[in-house]
């Protein structure tokens, strides 16, 4: 009795020992499965522009769209703030990456139920290819955005290497985001119709289309220190817009959210992942 429960107690212990934790089980997979992935991204960005016949250049059509609007109607209020059409478009890009990748990841999680129920997949491959969807467009929006801040004689400098750092910042935010609120959604339907509201309202508490100065100096503690997408928007535009690396104090606290929103976002779908298939 006593050698059959020393047996047992090796076995345990090895396999305590061979299980790895949820979020990491979840990163090796979508590592494993990151064709997959690519095909999922291939596939929405073929789906949403296959019967149009300008394709994917609605994706840079889009942002100067609502830049015109934006620059219309609040450039006599803002004609202070110089080059205001580069000014609103880098905050648009940024903002539009970020609400549309958080908004599909929400809407991917309830898709991907009937591939779930069929086959095994990294539950974080919908985010993934969200945010992978999101890239793409990301990419194609810098090219009028350099271009119109070329025009209106924006500093054109060594600064804009760092953009990448800062795309890579706001992708990690996005990400984290997207997978919190993807997990809320399979517990909470609701989440999907909230967040809409949500989303719409946050982007007028950000300085998109006007300049942080206007905040009165009480009121910016709410309206900039505790928004995440102030530091994401600002860090983001410094490159193009500024021609200046984000400052410090800008930097820093962007990253420190990036990082640690992705961290929990990850560590919480992963724990509750292996649930999905009975709640979806």
């Amino acid at each position: 009795m006593t050698n059959l429960q020393s047996v047992q107690n090796v076995e345990f212990t090895y396999d305590s020992q061979q299980r790895k934790s949820p979020a990491v089980e979840e990163l090796v997979d979508a590592i494993k499965y990151r064709d997959l992935i690519y095909q999922l991204v291939r596939r929405d960005i073929i789906a949403r522009y296959k019967r149009s016949m300008l394709g994917v250049f609605w994706t840079m059509l889009q942002p100067l769209g609502m830049m015109l609007v934006m620059a219309v109607v609040f450039s006599t209020l803002f004609h202070q703030v110089e080059g205001y059409v580069a000014y609103v478009l880098s905050g648009l890009i940024a903002w539009t990456f970020f609400a549309q990748t958080t908004s599909a990841a929400i809407f991917q999680i309830v898709w991907g139920g009937v591939l779930i129920r069929r086959i095994y997949i990294p539950m974080t491959a919908f985010s993934i290819s969200s945010i992978g969807t999101g890239m793409v467009n990301l990419v194609l929006s810098l090219i009028p955005l350099v271009i119109i801040a070329l025009g209106v004689e924006r500093p054109f400098t060594w600064a804009i290497l760092f953009l990448p750092v800062s795309i890579l910042l706001l992708t990690a935010f996005s990400l984290g985001v997207s997978l919190i609120l993807s997990t809320m959604t399979i517990y909470f339907p609701d989440v999907r119709e909230m967040y809409q509201i949500i989303i719409q309202a946050w982007m007028y508490l950000t300085p998109i289309v006007y300049p942080t100065d206007i905040i009165p100096e009480s009121y910016r503690f709410w309206f900039l220190h505790l928004n995440p997408m102030y530091y994401m928007i600002s860090m983001f535009r410094a490159p193009i817009y500024n021609g200046t690396v984000p400052p410090l104090d800008i930097l820093i606290p962007g990253a420190l959210i990036s990082l640690a929103t992705l961290l929990v976002g990850w560590i919480y779908f992963s724990v509750k992942a292996d649930e999905f298939a009975y709640k979806i």
